[in-house]
């Protein structure tokens, strides 16, 4: 770790004390955000514009360790791995890990230098936050809680959380009730261990629109939770994910970025679908948006037999979109960061 004027370093000169009233900067190398920082010595830093660009975990092959998935990603060219916790008994049982094996995916990501900054929590289309049965409620309760543990063990930043009130139940006034509830007590562990809850919109009718996930946003009015819209989903729903994506301005903290067909949401191959890239990459530009851009992709359903070398492909589209959507845009001149010492 390097501070600003030499600061920190095992050579050069010895540093002489300072002033703990003067601000200096804080020099971090490339971070989990994938932004560069420019120095201004013992003032302040200016960072350069730069959307970081995640990978799904299942869009490498499943078999894959951790240091493998993680260095190829980076390879790949991501910023960061969305983690799944799913409803397999295999990807539930990561939130049982003892702290050895918590310890082991952290120096994983050392490693590579790529972080996992978000979870994809579907656990709970098993488990619903909204059934009609109190035991199964009970149990989805406890998995979040647990999924937040683990996310403030491993430095995970937002858990997605989908918009089903219930899965294999049928949704009436009962479950979208308790899955109300259900969230406003999670949104309080969330809050109270500093991670952030973003909701998606799913193939429900109940939260299948960004509109309707504003209205559960506005219910809880917590700042830790907001949205983490899916444009594929809009899509194959009937909406027009640049319109939707407009009514967002202020709430989101990431977007799932992947293509679709009406009633299709997984599997179609990027620009084979109906989601208007430019188009939708423009609204998210007009709303200033700059947080997490995540392309979900599923190895088992690649058509190619390369998953890894689809993900790459992606990567490139992705930013080839950005490039011509946002060009070389940067953070305005008087957006600068002092940070106190």
């Amino acid at each position: 770790m390097r501070f600003g004027c030499g600061f920190g370093s095992r050579r050069g000169p010895k540093p002489q004390p300072f002033n703990r009233k003067q601000k200096r900067a804080f020099v971090p190398k490339n971070n989990a955000f994938g932004l560069r920082p420019e120095i201004v010595c013992g003032l302040t830093m200016k960072l350069e514009f730069r959307i970081p660009v995640g990978l799904y975990e299942k869009a490498l092959p499943a078999e894959w360790s951790w240091d493998e998935r993680l260095s190829q990603a980076a390879q790949a060219g991501y910023d960061f791995i969305d983690i799944s916790i799913d409803e397999s008994e295999t990807r539930l049982a990561r939130l049982d890990w003892p702290a050895p094996a918590r310890a082991a995916l952290r120096r994983a990501i050392a490693n590579s230098g790529v972080p996992v900054l978000t979870m994809c929590l579907s656990a709970h289309r098993k488990y619903p936050l909204g059934s009609h049965c109190p035991e199964i409620r009970a149990q989805g309760l406890e998995i979040f809680q647990k999924a937040i543990q683990f996310a403030r063990d491993i430095d995970i930043r937002i858990i997605q959380v989908m918009g089903y009130d219930v899965y294999y139940e049928a949704s009436d006034d009962e479950t979208q009730a308790n899955f109300v509830e259900s969230l406003r007590r999670c949104v309080q562990w969330a809050g109270q261990a500093g991670v952030m809850l973003g909701l998606e919109n799913v193939d429900n009718p109940y939260l299948e629109s960004v509109e309707k996930g504003l209205r559960l946003v506005h219910q809880l009015n917590s700042p830790w939770f907001q949205l983490y819209p899916d444009m594929a989903n809009l899509a194959a729903a009937g909406y027009h994910p640049p319109t939707e994506l407009l009514l967002a301005k202020g709430h989101l903290v990431g977007v799932h970025f992947k293509d679709g067909r009406p009633g299709i949401i997984r599997g179609v191959p990027f620009e084979q679908g109906i989601v208007p890239f430019v188009e939708t990459f423009e609204a998210l530009a007009q709303i200033g948006f700059c947080g997490p851009l995540g392309v979900e992709m599923w190895a088992d359903m690649d058509t190619t037999g390369n998953p890894l070398n689809s993900a790459i492909a992606a990567r490139r589209l992705v930013e080839h979109l950005i490039t011509t959507v946002w060009g070389g845009q940067t953070a305005p001149a008087n957006q600068l960061i002092t940070c106190p010492v």
